[in-house]
């Protein structure tokens, strides 16, 4: 059996993050381990806002504040003038779509794995604007066709393409450079959901070529809950692009009936900011880039690829992952049994997992006729003797009833 990636580094990583031995954290789709250092930076900031308060600790910390830009930058391969600090991924992904100027009769071309809440927010606006919502049809490995991605940019012209990298409900890994060298091609608004592929693939915006990437803070990449970022392109920026609802920290009221926005990504941000968590990204961005997102990615994935050898074949469970590429999320189908009542097994056995619905993924998962899936998300880490725990532990529970 070959040695994985972070191998020898394994021990300080689990140190790192002690709740690993105490349980299997299968469930970093949801929400990952935070490591120490994002904990302490977290916790080291709310204790001075207790001290000396909340606008005097944002102003003693500026310099660290300042340098969350910098870390995202330096993770996404991009200029820290194009990151804008968000509440969220979703929060992220709909101040961009806000900022696309749709008109009556545009239509917008998605894929059928995209986000429930992306989806839900396409047809808002179909139902309020008017806008087309069009589905690129899947390939036969899984993945979105790209021809059809070019032959229906180039025949309807949509305003813009929005596609989830990684979705929810499944390992699949959508081509999205792939795309973004159609979408330069034709020069249409590109936005990428990362939401699930930031902190366990390497994320390059220029290889891309995306004029918006959506990101969270509390998945793969570590940090705490209530964080994400948004990356808006030197295009995107240049061409005068906003949100719909700005703010005075991204513009500036320079007459009175009129505001110049700002220059850069964080036209993009509200004023009000949560200090601490900002400063808890950036630790885990710094963390994740220290590990290294390459070894990062390929342990994730070979654990995850173990585990679905390791379900394949066996009576009453099915491994539901497609696509020519896949990543650490494996979805599972369980016969005999309600996805919370398996999830509850799981968990009495001090295994972390999470549940998807038919209601997340309305295509794909009428597509692979299951109402529900259980979700397996491991990490770097993880080890693979949990790997086979995890294992031992679903084929059991299923067989159980």
């Amino acid at each position: 059996m070959t040695t994985l990636p972070l191998e020898h580094d394994l021990a300080r990583l689990r140190a790192e993050t002690p709740t690993s031995e105490k349980l299997i954290h299968f469930n970093n789709a949801g929400a990952g381990l935070m490591p120490e250092p994002v904990v302490r930076t977290v916790t080291d900031h709310l204790l001075l806002e207790a001290e000396i308060g909340g606008y005097e600790a944002e102003e003693a910390r500026a310099s660290e504040i300042a340098a969350f830009y910098d870390a995202v930058a330096t993770l996404l391969g991009c200029s820290p003038s194009s990151v804008a600090f968000t509440a969220s991924a979703t929060d992220a992904y709909t101040r961009a779509l806000s900022a696309v100027p749709f008109e009556r009769g545009d239509s917008l071309l998605t894929t059928r794995n995209d986000y429930i809440s992306n989806q839900i927010a396409f047809m808002a606006l179909g139902r309020r604007y008017g806008i087309e919502v069009i589905h690129a049809p899947d390939a036969a490995d899984g993945r979105v066709d790209i021809a059809a991605v070019e032959a229906m940019i180039r025949n309807q012209r949509p305003r813009l393409v929005a596609v989830t990298h990684v979705p929810t409900d499944s390992g699949l890994v959508q081509p999205v450079a792939e795309i973004g060298a159609v979408c330069r091609e034709y020069a249409t608004l590109y936005l990428v959901d990362a939401c699930q592929s930031v902190g366990q693939l390497s994320v390059d915006v220029a290889e891309i070529g995306c004029d918006f990437l959506s990101a969270t803070g509390r998945k793969f990449l570590r940090g705490p809950r209530g964080t994400g970022f948004l990356y808006v392109s030197p295009r995107a920026l240049a061409a005068g692009l906003e949100p719909l609802f700005i703010d005075m920290r991204g513009a500036a009221w320079t007459e009175k009936q009129g505001y110049t926005s700002a220059d850069t990504a964080q036209r993009f941000e509200e004023w009000e900011s949560p200090y601490a968590l900002k400063l808890g990204l950036a630790a885990a961005v710094r963390y994740a880039i220290e590990v290294g997102l390459e070894p990062i990615s390929l342990r994730a994935s070979a654990l995850a690829a173990e585990l679905r050898l390791l379900l394949d074949g066996v009576d009453g469970v099915r491994v539901l992952d497609r696509g020519r590429e896949r990543c650490a999320i494996v979805t599972v189908a369980v016969d005999g049994w309600k996805g919370d009542d398996f999830r509850r097994e799981l968990t009495a056995r001090s295994i972390n997992s999470g549940i998807s619905l038919l209601e997340h993924s309305r295509f794909d998962f009428n597509d692979k006729g299951v109402d529900w899936a259980l979700r397996l998300s491991p990490h770097y880490y993880n080890t693979r003797a949990e790997v086979e725990k995890v294992a031992t532990a679903v084929v059991e529970v299923a067989a159980s009833r």
